[in-house]
């Protein structure tokens, strides 16, 4: 009994955010005896060796969504009903997705390591990757966008992830000391690879970013949102007049390394 009010105690903690997303994760724990502790010390041990909750978020749903597929604990499982539940997902459709078996397999893997049990068994197949050439805006497409973005904050998204090669994560993650308007530099902290690096700004983002600032008053964050920070929502949907309503990020930075290659 006290064991249960702890596993409930420790669910609770989520955000209701995190608990929609995970809807894997709440029914396991509540259809599959003793998942919610597996699932609870599973986190304990990614944690004490170093990797990221976001590793723990995407090992942890495909776990569950094996744990409710035979309805029992994935640690109870024997190989070959382990190897039918991989056959299966190659099976439900001619193309699965690659990162959805790959991550079912590193997870279940890494489950097996950390609870002291074999998991030599579980080998991940080649998986033949097709080459595909990003996308490549110009900078008239470009300019088109900042033109058709009405909002100052679209418009600013667009010009730092464009002007100055920023990830969605990294734009989200501007507070307001990282930017050096003197210098005309802008601080990128724990950026991809958790590192720091230092990015210019040009004189047409210093303007806007100094008016948006005098407009919205932020306290921390560059971007405010509901959670303080601005949306991942938002970052990936900025909607233009150019009919990109599902406008990826990677786009601009492509046409970033591609306008400073071409000089």
């Amino acid at each position: 009994m006290v064991k249960q009010k702890k596993t409930l105690k420790w669910l609770q903690k989520k955000s209701p955010e995190e608990l929609r997303v995970n809807k894997f994760l709440n029914r396991a724990c509540s259809e599959v005896s003793g998942f919610a502790e597996l699932l609870q010390r599973f986190e304990r041990n990614i944690s004490i060796l170093g990797r990221s909750p976001r590793t723990f978020d995407n090992y942890s749903r495909h776990v569950a969504a094996l744990a409710l597929h035979f309805k029992t604990l994935p640690t109870e499982l024997d190989p070959e009903q382990v190897k039918d539940y991989l056959f299966e997902l190659q099976q439900r459709s001619k193309t699965p997705s690659q990162t959805y078996f790959k991550h079912t397999v590193y997870g279940l893997r890494f489950l097996l390591k950390t609870e002291g049990l074999p998991y030599s068994f579980l080998h991940l197949p080649t998986i033949a990757k097709g080459k595909k050439l990003p996308v490549i805006l110009s900078r008239e497409e470009i300019w088109r966008m900042l033109q058709s973005a009405e909002l100052l904050k679209h418009k600013l998204l667009i010009g730092l992830i464009y002007g100055c090669g920023l990830r969605c994560m990294e734009v989200r993650n501007i507070e307001l000391q990282h930017l050096d308007f003197d210098r005309k530099m802008l601080h990128v902290v724990q950026g991809k690879g958790s590192k720091d690096r230092y990015v210019p700004l040009s004189e047409h983002l210093i303007r806007g970013l100094k008016t948006f600032i005098s407009i919205e008053n932020p306290e921390r964050y560059l971007f405010n949102g509901n959670q303080h920070r601005i949306s991942k929502r938002l970052m990936l949907r900025l909607h233009s007049k150019q009919g990109l309503h599902r406008l990826p990020a990677k786009i601009l930075i492509h046409a970033t390394a591609s306008a400073v290659c071409s000089g």
